[in-house]
């Protein structure tokens, strides 16, 4: 391996979400992003999932470095959980470090992850790998692609990026920069493909800004604008819609204000005024406000789910008010969102999305500019990344189409070896997820989280068992069923209990007698008879099966003490 440059991602292929990436060269691993994904309704309990980095974490003394390329959520929200595996150097641009040490000290990191804060298209070596950062425009400010060059030749590592010629804060897309690197060769450029299906161009924030304008100005009432937080140039186009409108702006939702926080303290937001806070917003006419909220993907704990359903302490709207959703639908939101739609629009609330109306463009390129990135860049080799199978399997298909013939389309998991010889995948390493649940990660499949799920979409039985002091059933077995199936007809229901408690009794007694001091023994026999006479009369469901075991001796023995 000493001679080869591997490309190694352990999250973000075949997946929209929750990126790292690891690059290795001379026994020395370089990590890229480390980001995270939400949970859905299939994860009761759960509300973020995380890349498994026990492949590099086993190897941390090899870790030479963590580059972050831009603070959205899905690149850098899991540093602060993950880290205490990794122990390695982190480095980030100054507003993406701002944000991430504010959530390490959430975590009571701050001051123990050692962060070295970079400039905007500035360089740093790492460890061995020198990592050129190139200011893209994206919907967040400072994001970089990344040119990371070793003696095995140099990689781009595009990031999330679009090319708007005029992305209202922030410098636009440094094609000098990705030219030169281009020029000087570049071996390969591992790609975003989130948009890869769209033709023509991304349109620009400067367009969305003008359509806002126009947009609030012809509301009546209060006008309740949700947006994604840390899209810094889209607050900026709110604000500026509302001055036009002479309407006061209230900032509603803790993210929100975090990342003005931050674009503040790195020098940007100056020609904005000051928000106002939530608890102004009742002394300010209605037609004189403008609410810029969180919520735009319909989440629980946001500020416009708090409003719709009457929850917000300082805010409420009523019939004649207008919110507009400057957003788009993440896949996977639909039903969350619908929500709280339908509950505004049962209140005669206006309810304006980018399906009405033109109030939000992409941060992601489509194909003519990724064919202007891939003109600039020329790389030898093209790996997609960020995207499902579609995606991915239509930007290998693009770029072998530009005459790049080596485009693999890989996984999760999967060692690509770049350098020497052509693009292989060589090996394959452990690239599972993991779940926040209650405070503490978990293997997405283990036994907690998969019971859990069984339970809530196939029901549960809960079976108790009395044995005596001779390992015999002391009493019949106790049966209940929960959320299996419905069931009101009485006889029908202590029918079917019989035949439950029949079951657990006479997988009991197919014991041997060692197996009946055995607990484990004992529920998986009885809970396996249990399940399979519930699949069969639910028509196929496999229920949660709990299994409890009293043991009389051991209860006369606690009563002595």
């Amino acid at each position: 391996m000493s001679e080869e440059l591997l490309f190694t991602p352990l999250g973000g292929v075949g997946e929209i979400g929750m990126n790292l990436a690891l690059y290795g060269y001379g026994g020395k691993w370089l990590m890229v992003d480390c980001g995270l994904t939400f949970a859905d309704d299939a994860l009761p309990g759960i509300d973020l999932i995380f890349p498994d980095p026990a492949f590099i974490a086993e190897r941390k003394d090899d870790l030479v470095g963590l580059v972050l390329t831009h603070a959205h959520e899905d690149h850098l929200g899991a540093v602060q959980y993950l880290w205490p595996q990794l122990q390695c150097p982190v480095y980030a641009t100054p507003y993406t470090a701002y944000l991430l040490k504010k959530k390490l000290g959430e975590v009571e990191l701050a001051g123990q992850v050692p962060l070295t804060v970079v400039p905007t298209g500035g360089e740093v070596d790492v460890g061995g790998f020198w990592v050129s950062y190139i200011p893209v425009t994206h919907s967040i400010i400072e994001a970089h692609s990344l040119a990371i060059t070793t003696p095995a030749g140099t990689v781009v590592h595009s990031g999330d990026w679009k090319l708007d010629p005029d992305p209202l804060v922030g410098p636009v897309t440094d094609d000098a920069a990705l030219k030169a690197v281009g020029d000087a060769g570049v071996l390969a450029l591992i790609c975003d493909s989130t948009n890869v299906l769209n033709d023509g161009r991304s349109r620009s924030e400067s367009e969305v800004r003008q359509s806002l304008i126009d947009l609030v100005a012809k509301q009546t009432g209060r006008v309740v604008v949700t947006t994604f937080a840390s899209n810094v140039a889209r607050i900026s186009s709110i604000a500026k819609a509302a001055e036009a409108s002479r309407r006061s702006v209230v900032l509603a939702g803790r993210s929100l204000r975090r990342n003005v926080e931050a674009a503040r303290a790195c020098g940007y937001l100056e020609d904005v005024p000051q928000f106002l806070d939530e608890d102004e917003a009742s002394y300010i006419p209605r037609e004189s406000l403008l609410i810029l909220c969180t919520g735009c993907q319909g989440e629980e704990r946001g500020a416009l789910n708090r409003i719709a359903f009457h929850d917000h302490k300082h805010i409420g709207l009523e019939a004649g008010d207008t919110v507009i959703f400057s957003s788009k639908i993440i896949p996977g939101n639909e039903r969350t969102i619908g929500r709280v739609q339908n509950r505004l629009i049962y209140e005669d609330i206006k309810v304006i999305t980018e399906k009405d109306h033109f109030v939000h463009v992409s941060g992601h390129p489509a194909r003519d500019e990724m064919s202007d990135y891939y003109s600039w860049v020329r790389p030898e080799i093209s790996v997609p990344v960020h995207g499902e199978a579609r995606h991915l399997s239509r930007h290998a298909e693009f770029a072998r189409g530009l005459g790049i013939d080596q485009a693999p389309v890989i996984e999760n998991g999967d060692v690509l070896r770049l350098s020497p010889g052509p693009a292989e995948v060589i090996d394959h390493v452990h690239s599972g997820r993991l779940a926040w649940d209650g405070g503490r990660l978990t293997a997405l499949d283990s036994r907690a989280v998969q019971r859990r799920r069984r339970m809530m979409f196939n029901g549960i039985a809960f079976v108790v068992l009395v044995l005596g002091e001779d390992n015999e059933l002391a009493a019949d077995p106790r049966v209940v069923v929960r959320g299996v199936f419905d069931q009101t007809d009485e006889e029908d229901i202590q029918a079917f209990n019989e035949v439950l408690v029949l079951a657990a009794e006479r997988a009991f007694e197919g014991l041997i007698v060692r197996d009946r001091e055995d607990d484990v023994a004992i529920f998986d026999n009885v809970s396996r008879s249990v399940r399979s006479v519930l699949r069969r009369a639910s028509d196929g469901r496999r229920p949660a099966v709990e299994v409890e075991i009293v043991r009389l001796e051991e209860l006369m023995g606690e009563d002595e003490e």
